[in-house]
C-alpha cells in the first residue's frame, strides 16, 4: 500500500495508488501532491489501476488536491478506476469534477 510517483516522458507527473485511499493515508497523498505543486508540477495524473477502495475521506482529499492544482493553473486527471470506483464517482457526481480516463495512456494523451 502506498503511492509511487514517476514522470512520464511527456513531462506529466504520475502518481500510482497501490491499495486503498482511506482516512489512514489520505494526508500522505495530499502532502505528496503539495510537494509536486511546490516544485512546479502542473500536469498530474493519479492512476488508480491498483486501487480497490476509496472512502469518503479519500474522495475529500482528491477534491482538495484538485482545487490546489487548479489554483496554480494546473490540471489533474484520474485513470484506472475499476467498476465500483467509477460508480462511486458517478453517484457522488465527482465524475463531473474530474477528467477520468480508462487507462493512464488515454489520460496522458488528453493533456
Amino acid at each position: 500500500m502506498g503511492f509511487q510517483e514517476t514522470k512520464d516522458p511527456s513531462g506529466v507527473a504520475v502518481v500510482r495508488v497501490d491499495g486503498q485511499l482511506i482516512v489512514g493515508n489520505r494526508q500522505e497523498l495530499k502532502d505528496l501532491a503539495q510537494q509536486m505543486v511546490d516544485r512546479g508540477e502542473r500536469k498530474i495524473l493519479i492512476d488508480f489501476a491498483r486501487t480497490g477502495y476509496i472512502d469518503s475521506s479519500g474522495l475529500g482529499a482528491l477534491v482538495s488536491i484538485s482545487k490546489k492544482i487548479r489554483e496554480v493553473g494546473g490540471e489533474l486527471r484520474l485513470s484506472g478506476l475499476n467498476e465500483d470506483l467509477r460508480s462511486l464517482f458517478e453517484l457522488t457526481k465527482l465524475d463531473t469534477l474530474f477528467e477520468i480516463a480508462e487507462t493512464p495512456a488515454q489520460a496522458l494523451a488528453s493533456f
